[in-house]
């Protein structure tokens, strides 16, 4: 009873016109966000991240959550038509989605799409509305071994965000944990690595540090590319809610969405995980399986139901533990903190009602995404046709203004474009930018925990292993962040032999 109460209570605060009308304008920027390659749904929530300071904090939210949300819908349309994923979630879409549209059949490629990706987002959103509060109320019963484990897990990912370079996501986390370190010590406020610059005395602000490294580097790429390319925008009827899709893909897209789910849930795994197992549970559930990758819409309906449900479910620890279950969710970090919260269990028993209006507000968004994006397909594909010329330095303008609004602060800015520099140089080697949020963002939480555990237990260090929660913890991060590195070295050691030829 509880739960529903909540739950209305969530909903009654959302009907208001300022915030149905935020809702609205964020579903339509996430779809267009995820439609035009290179303007992606992490970008989005940065370029508007700084835009929010000014909004009361539950609009803020509702804004940021569903563009994240939203964006993964659209990453689907240009995977779809021009073999050009919008979003990284949507890269195992093309493989049947591409095929179906050479075939002649765009149209029911997108509507399957669409049906998928609003069943698995809407079973993720309902999922986390019933798993978030017990995962939090557990949750309150840690102390700061157990929030330092809980940091160090989310440290972990790094070996999800590495693309198979650890080494490098290793670094970067490390990188990102000594930029966090400038400015006051957090227990003895006293000054660290600010070289007698004032400006560095109140440490570096998280908001130009992720624009500089997401948006410029991909703002400095695109306009390297020929930008005088013009799409081919024809793609016929599309069929969404025929009797034929909903018997052909309604089993795979309910199934995918439950593991979308589960896969999001998981710290770090993130919705490009859920959306190769959605295909690959896809092909396995399939009798006929010959037709994969050569247009079957279940090869449509799988990683687009699995992606946008892992979107979704990448929140739950976000909200119930504070840790960040994907890059995008690394960046949402910021925005609690820019507004004044710290994310975790605190949270959920303290502003009940801002948690579930922003849980309303995602379930409503992608309602909105399943009906509208229909119509509104003609209206983002067209966008494709802006020249980048146009719409490049748009975005550096945001970033700028955004940057400078924080604290009023032209040294903001000029970090915010130092960072936008070496994300760019980064981007070049393939390294994952990512991994250094993340250190930014958690380094912080783990270095006060530890700090805090220490103080409490007398210098006892063992206090972070004789704690059964504290233990396991740690040695799941231990597992996540050691399984790559030892994967390559168990393959070669059960890689076959081959005999070598005799000598005469």
């Amino acid at each position: 009873m509880e739960l529903l109460s909540s739950v209305a209570e969530g909903f009654s605060a959302l009907l208001s016109l300022e915030n149905l009308l935020i809702l609205f304008l964020a579903t339509l920027i996430g779809l267009l966000g995820g439609v035009i390659p290179g303007v992606s749904g992490p970008m989005m929530v940065v370029v508007f991240l700084p835009i929010t300071y000014a909004f009361e904090p539950t609009q803020a939210f509702i804004l940021l959550t569903v563009i994240y949300a939203a964006s993964v819908y659209g990453g689907m349309v240009t995977a779809i038509l021009f073999r050009a994923p919008g979003t990284p979630e949507s890269s195992m879409t093309v493989l049947d989605g591409y095929s179906m549209a050479q075939k002649g059949e765009a149209g029911r490629a997108l509507g399957v799409g669409i049906l998928a990706s609003g069943t698995g987002a809407i079973i993720a959103t309902v999922a986390m509305i019933l798993l978030t509060p017990p995962l939090a109320a557990l949750a309150m019963n840690f102390s700061s071994a157990e929030f330092f484990a809980i940091a160090l897990l989310g440290l972990s990912i790094v070996a999800s965000l590495s693309s198979g370079q650890v080494s490098k996501g290793i670094f970067g986390v490390g990188f990102g944990m000594l930029l966090a370190t400038v400015g006051n010590d957090p227990m003895t406020a006293t000054q660290r690595l600010t070289f007698n610059v004032p400006d560095l005395g109140a440490g570096l602000e998280l908001i130009p540090v992720m624009i500089g490294l997401f948006a410029i580097p991909e703002v400095l790429r695109r306009s390297r590319l020929d930008t005088k390319i013009k799409f081919n925008t024809s793609y016929g009827k599309v069929e969404v809610w025929s009797r034929r899709n909903l018997t052909s893909v309604g089993p795979t897209a309910g199934r995918s969405g439950v593991i979308g789910t589960g896969i999001g849930i998981l710290p770090g795994a993130g919705a490009v995980t859920a959306a190769i197992l959605g295909y690959t549970q896809a092909v396995r559930f399939s009798r006929d399986k010959s037709q994969f990758g050569k247009g079957d819409p279940r090869g449509v309906a799988g990683p687009e139901s699995a992606n946008n449900a892992g979107a979704v479910g990448s929140l739950v620890p976000l909200f119930a533990l504070g840790i960040p279950g994907s890059a995008t969710t690394a960046i949402l970090i910021g925005a609690f903190i820019l507004h004044g919260f710290q994310p975790g269990p605190n949270l959920m028993t303290t502003q009940s009602a801002f948690v579930y209006t922003i849980f309303a507000a995602i379930l409503v968004a992608n309602v909105l995404a399943l009906v509208f994006a229909k119509p509104l397909i003609r209206v983002l594909i067209n966008v494709l046709n802006i020249p980048y010329a146009l719409l490049g330095p748009a975005i550096v303008i945001f970033c700028i203004i955004g940057s400078y609004s924080l604290r009023n602060s032209v040294f903001d800015v000029w970090v915010m474009l130092l960072f936008g520099i070496i994300g760019y140089i980064l981007m070049k080697y393939n390294f994952p930018v990512g991994t250094i949020v993340l250190g930014f963002v958690l380094g912080p939480i783990a270095e006060s925990s530890f700090r805090r555990a220490l103080m409490m237990s007398g210098g006892d260090a063992t206090v972070f292993f004789t704690r059964p929660i504290s233990l396991t913890i740690i040695l799941i991060a231990i597992a996540i962040l050691v399984c790559p590195l030892l994967k390559p070295l168990v393959r070669q050691v059960l890689k076959p032999k081959t005999p070598t030829s005799l000598q005469a």
